[in-house]
């Protein structure tokens, strides 16, 4: 088992990571009946494909010897009404160093192999963009 999920009332849930016990807690969003004071779980499948994206490219920069420690994601999501649904996830990475284009090319590469990104459903547009410094 991966985690146990506890709803709390008021439209918030409480999230344990069984393996470390870390907690975390949603609310559903202020456009769907909730207070908005946390992630909303849709809040967290966005952010889950960045956090991937991100992992993935940490993993291939360490097989080339490289470091792209602070490297940061700017996610937004963008939400249908029929079916209420993520219809977007738009995700910039932002690098603060620069590698050379071939090595550039590769870390974008294995981001998008990502398993978040390959596990969402087709109709679900991913607008990935990374932006390297000039």
């Amino acid at each position: 088992m991966t985690s146990k999920v506890t709803y709390l009332g008021n439209l918030r849930t409480t999230a344990v990571h069984l393996a470390s016990e870390k907690k975390l807690i949603t609310d559903a969003p202020l456009d769907n009946q909730g207070k908005g004071e946390a992630f909303s779980p849709t809040d967290i499948l966005a952010t889950a494909l960045a956090s991937c994206l991100i992992t993935i490219m940490g993993i291939k920069a360490r097989d080339l010897g490289i470091n792209i420690e602070g490297t940061f994601a700017e996610v937004q999501k963008i939400m249908d009404v029929q079916p209420r649904r993520i219809s977007e996830i738009k995700v910039k990475v932002c690098f603060l160093s620069s590698f050379g284009a071939k090595t550039e090319k590769i870390l974008e590469k294995a981001a998008l192999t990502c398993p978040v990104a390959n596990s969402l459903h087709p109709d679900l547009k991913q607008s990935i963009t990374f932006i390297w410094p000039s």
